[in-house]
């Protein structure tokens, strides 16, 4: 059994929370709960890894985030 990192945001607009997997190509979705997230991107991250095919040593390795500041 392995672990990935998912980054969540919330999207007031659509009012929806909105998860990625980063390093994992198409490890993405949404939900209206942070439970239902949850669910979906585990059954999205599950499919990724069986379309990659055999288990790899290789998956990027979530390090962390970083705060920008920036002038606006």
């Amino acid at each position: 059994m392995r672990q990935f990192t998912a980054i969540i945001e919330y999207d007031p607009e659509t009012t929806q929370y909105v998860g990625i997997v980063p390093g994992i190509p198409g490890a993405h979705t949404q939900a209206t709960t942070l439970d239902e997230l949850r669910m979906n991107l585990k059954e999205v991250l599950e499919l990724c890894l069986e379309e990659m095919g055999e288990p790899s040593d290789d998956l990027p390795i979530f390090i962390g985030t970083q705060l920008i500041e920036v002038a606006v």
